[in-house]
């Protein structure tokens, strides 16, 4: 999911981003059971929350769902035993919580969601809702600052996995973005990003991402069919 889209005093680079990205018309706060097209047992079924008022972040977008399927389908319990994760421009916490949902008890360290103050209460909502704060933390974020040592496993200053979904849709904040990359993504660290194209700018990202780090296609049922709505997901790894 994309980030606030709203300002916050930190960094209000985000302001105007709202007027550049439609919004779901008159669409009303509301709470949604999402299964994955049942990768989720039903008892376990994901409760995410939407709400616009504080910016386009509130919202289920379609980068989010194809980044989660993947990491559902391909990430087992076993592959993410004792890994720490942190998803960045979370919104509601789409990605983070379906993988929470999706693991057996004490399989994965802490998952951090993480955007700007806006998408805070929602985040907090959605933790809540599936009743998951003994494993999932939300914390604010800026793109471009210093990243909060509270998401940083003890003793290291990189996570194991960063998860970004929707997170290229407003081209003043792509080098902080690419910063935000190079400060979390260390040498053992693997970056699953997933983004849907809308305009010719938003491939700019992905050259610079490409010029700094190992930025591969990833392979999985259903490629083809998600590129030809736009959608990419790519591994990002630090440059030996």
């Amino acid at each position: 999911m994309p980030a606030s889209r709203s300002p916050s005093p930190e960094n209000d680079v985000f302001a105007i981003d709202a007027t550049l990205v439609p919004e779901r018309d008159n669409k009303k706060p509301s709470t949604t059971t999402i299964t994955f097209d049942n990768l989720l047992p039903t008892d376990k079924a994901l409760l995410l929350h939407e709400d616009l008022q504080e910016g386009c972040g509130g919202q289920l977008w379609p980068a989010g769902m194809v980044l989660a399927k993947y990491m559902l389908t391909y990430h087992s319990s076993r592959s993410l035993r004792g890994k720490s994760l942190v998803e960045i421009g979370a919104g509601g916490g789409l990605v983070g919580l379906a993988i929470a949902l999706g693991c057996e008890l004490d399989d994965v360290q802490k998952i951090y969601i993480t955007d700007q103050i806006p998408m805070l209460a929602l985040m907090k909502k959605n933790i809540t809702l599936n009743k998951l704060e003994y494993r999932v933390a939300a914390e604010v974020y800026d793109w471009g600052t210093t990243p909060p040592p509270s998401i940083l496993p003890s003793g290291s200053r990189h996570p194991d996995l960063v998860l970004a979904a929707d997170c290229v849709y407003f081209e003043p904040a792509f080098p902080l973005l690419l910063q935000t990359l190079r400060d979390l993504i260390g040498p053992s660290t693997t970056c699953y990003f997933c983004f849907k194209k809308r305009r010719k700018a938003d491939m700019r990202f992905i050259r610079d991402m490409m010029k700094t780090f190992n930025v591969d296609y990833v392979d999985y049922d259903g490629k083809e069919g998600d590129r030809r709505q736009g959608i990419f997901l790519y591994s990002v790894r630090r440059k030996t």
